[in-house]
């Protein structure tokens, strides 16, 4: 019983720790973050040119270390999770999943799947902290507009490279530049896709794209505006100045980063 009772205690000692890493803004939560970020970048950069290298036995080491990686990030964001069911909800979870998945039956093992980690530095708060610590948070929005549309353009760039190309760092070099042009409309004619699959991953290309495109013109133009929720009608988004909600006209008292 008293084992039991000093091992959740140990546990509930984890999770303080995990969380402050994750979610802090402390020097050391910063730094953790940090190298996060780049184990995350060195994963992708993985991802992509793994296909294309020559020593196997590198390779299948990198994989093994790779996967280990990605084990333990599931294991804590568990941890740090208000609850399992939670948890288990989150589509970084089942993205995750889904890439453990590609190291352990080789017939799932595609490109497309595993780039599908990009989307967790798409969540990263690390340069919104970065922002907000250097006085330019006005750009959050912006930036977030700018991650968004990096993602989706690898992302249809792995898709493309894993169902219409596959042949190492040349093809995915190609399916990256069908992307942009399809993407930013301009449609040069030099590289398309065939058939109707082609046809229509252009089209939902070309339309999610000119959607960012046109969210990132927003996010520059626009006056900035924080997410703060009013206490009384639950308005997410003000103006930084704002003293009174502008829907229900409640006082309010919006942090501003001792600025």
């Amino acid at each position: 019983m008293v084992e039991r009772k000093c091992g959740m205690i140990a546990l509930a000692d984890i999770r303080y720790t995990l969380r402050g890493l994750y979610f802090g803004s402390s020097r050391k939560a910063v730094s953790f973050q940090i190298l996060r970020f780049i184990i995350d970048v060195g994963i992708l950069a993985f991802f992509i040119a793994g296909p294309s290298m020559k020593n196997e036995a590198w390779h299948a080491a990198i994989n093994v270390i790779v996967a280990a990686v990605i084990v333990l990030e599931l294991a804590a964001s568990a941890l740090v999770a208000p609850s399992l069911k939670k948890w288990a909800l989150l589509p970084m979870t089942w993205i995750d999943l889904a890439i453990l998945a590609t190291f352990v039956v080789p017939a799932f093992s595609n490109l497309f799947l595993r780039v599908l980690r990009i989307w967790s530095l798409s969540k990263s708060n690390l340069f919104t902290l970065a922002l907000r610590k250097s006085g330019y948070r006005q750009m959050e929005d912006t930036l977030r507009a700018v991650i968004d549309l990096t993602v989706f353009l690898f992302l249809v760039s792995s898709f493309v490279y894993t169902v219409f190309y596959g042949n190492g760092f040349e093809g995915y070099i190609q399916a990256l530049y069908f992307t942009v042009a399809t993407v930013t409309t301009t449609g040069f004619g030099d590289i398309t896709l065939p058939g109707n699959l082609g046809k229509l991953t252009s089209i939902v290309a070309m339309i999610i794209g000119v959607s960012l495109f046109v969210r990132l013109a927003q996010a520059i133009v626009r006056p900035h505006k924080v997410n703060f929720s009013c206490p009384q009608c639950g308005l997410s988004r003000h103006e930084a100045d704002a003293v009174h909600c502008k829907a229900c006209g409640h006082v309010l008292n919006i942090p501003d980063d001792g600025e």
